[in-house]
């Protein structure tokens, strides 16, 4: 599965916000989009303007276009609203639980954690990222991988947000998924709609 490993501020400038899950950088210091005419102002239309907010969802969760085309398929699909239940989804994914309990600093990190075997739901090791878990479960870093380096450091992030549906034991290095996510749960600004729309005549 492709995976983006270009410059990560380039991408956030470009979409005119910072991803949490994306990069740890900031965009304050140049806070306008790359390239010569990056701060000459432009009217953006209709289909930019819903391409942005996709391209947002797909930075900010580190998902691939076909990923992101499947999970709004099976959101359409659901009772309740598309646009809500597309954020449910991608936040149940495995690598972005593991980000949001602060086990890693950004999504990519997790990612690699998961790849690598290092985490554990339930007490059986999985290694795929996008393995969705659900209300009730429990997701840990095996023993031998409590001790990362990059553990500690994902704290220091995850202090700078919230999320109420997960509750973390830190000295234990588990977290338990203690309700669904739901709209509010996004870290960003996203018009989720415009990417419901974006992908009404696609899909």
């Amino acid at each position: 599965m492709s995976r983006y490993t270009g410059p990560r501020v380039k991408k956030m400038r470009a979409l005119g916000v910072e991803l949490p899950g994306l990069s740890t950088k900031k965009i304050d210091k140049r806070p306008y989009p790359p390239g010569q005419h990056g701060q000459s102002r432009k009217k953006l239309t209709e289909y930019a303007l819903r391409l942005m907010e996709k391209q947002k969802v797909r930075m900010g969760y580190g998902v691939s276009e076909r990923q992101l085309r499947r999970l709004m398929i099976e959101a359409r699909a659901s009772a309740g609203t598309t646009g809500h239940k597309l954020i449910e989804l991608l936040e149940r994914r495995l690598d972005n639980v593991v980000f949001r309990a602060g086990f890693a600093r950004t999504i990519p990190a997790a990612r690699q954690l998961v790849n690598h075997g290092h985490v554990i739901v339930d007490g059986e090791r999985v290694d795929v990222a996008s393995y969705r878990v659900d209300e009730g479960q429990v997701v840990s870093l095996r023993e031998r991988s409590k001790s990362l380096g990059a553990v500690a450091s994902g704290f220091a992030v995850a202090d700078t947000f919230q999320t109420p549906w997960l509750e973390v034991d830190r000295d234990a290095r588990r977290a338990s998924v203690i309700a669904l996510p739901d709209e509010t749960s996004v870290l960003f600004p996203l018009r989720v709609q415009l990417v419901v729309e974006f992908y009404s005549q696609r899909l």
